[in-house]
């Protein structure tokens, strides 16, 4: 493979560098760390930036096609139903992260249906969320990747600290209904900032009921901002005026 350097200030920022060059998804790169750096991890010390190395899969067009028609839709992939449990290698992997990282804290792992649950527990943990979960997504990207590496898996890693995920997707709810409602009274499209996948998919899923309102995603890389639209109602203005 033929791998090119990213730097970042972030390993997010620099893979989103390497999806901008080779024009890919993400899953059709192979990636490595090379240096995490110091504000990507910590969100405090800054002057030294994240560093990967990125290539394209030679075999991505080719396991593609093989994949889609071993896995019927609606069904499990078998290393989501594979008898193997993940679970405590993650759990490791990030109890280990942390303790090299000076965190007096508790991890606890479960394999979940389709994804390995990891839950950090200890004082003062709430500092490893970061500004706006940035911290807590790149321990997550990071554990990922390690147990990936290890088992030669596609494992679906989940970290949560103090309900963070679920306090945060409330969060996300409220504030998608609160623009939606205000794309309809101005009539005017309304853009919100920039967001990783996971977090636009809940803003989707929550404003998907309100049939006047819809919902893009533009912009490239990992974050991208969601438009909210309102719905025209040319046909019932139409009928107005009929009667008037």
């Amino acid at each position: 493979m033929n791998f090119v350097e990213f730097e970042g200030k972030d390993p997010e920022d620099a893979i989103s560098q390497a999806i901008a060059h080779f024009k890919v998804p993400p899953e059709e790169l192979e990636i490595e760390i090379v240096s995490l750096g110091s504000s990507g991890l910590f969100g405090l010390l800054g002057g030294k930036k994240a560093k990967i190395r990125a290539a394209l899969k030679a075999t991505a067009q080719e396991i593609k096609p093989a994949t889609l028609a071993a896995e019927p839709a609606g069904q499990p992939a078998p290393e989501a139903a594979g008898e193997e449990n993940l679970a405590p290698l993650a759990q490791e992997v990030l109890a280990t992260m942390l303790e090299k990282m000076g965190e007096n804290c508790t991890v606890q792992g479960v394999q979940k249906v389709n994804h390995i649950q990891l839950v950090v527990e200890g004082e003062d943990v709430g500092l490893l969320i970061g500004k706006q979960g940035q911290t807590l997504e790149a321990l997550q990207y990071l554990v990922t990747k390690i147990v990936a590496k290890q088992t030669q898996r596609k494992p679906r890693v989940i970290i949560d600290i103090e309900s963070y995920r679920e306090r945060h997707k409330q969060t996300l709810i409220e504030m998608a209904l609160r623009q939606g409602e205000k794309a309809k009274r101005s009539g005017k499209p309304v853009t919100l900032n920039p967001m990783n996948a996971h977090d636009r998919r809940i803003v989707h899923l929550a404003l998907q009921p309100d049939k006047e309102v819809k919902t893009k995603s533009r912009g490239e890389g990992l974050y991208k901002k969601i438009i909210i639209y309102p719905v025209r109602k040319k046909r019932v203005m139409e009928v107005v005026n009929d009667l008037g």
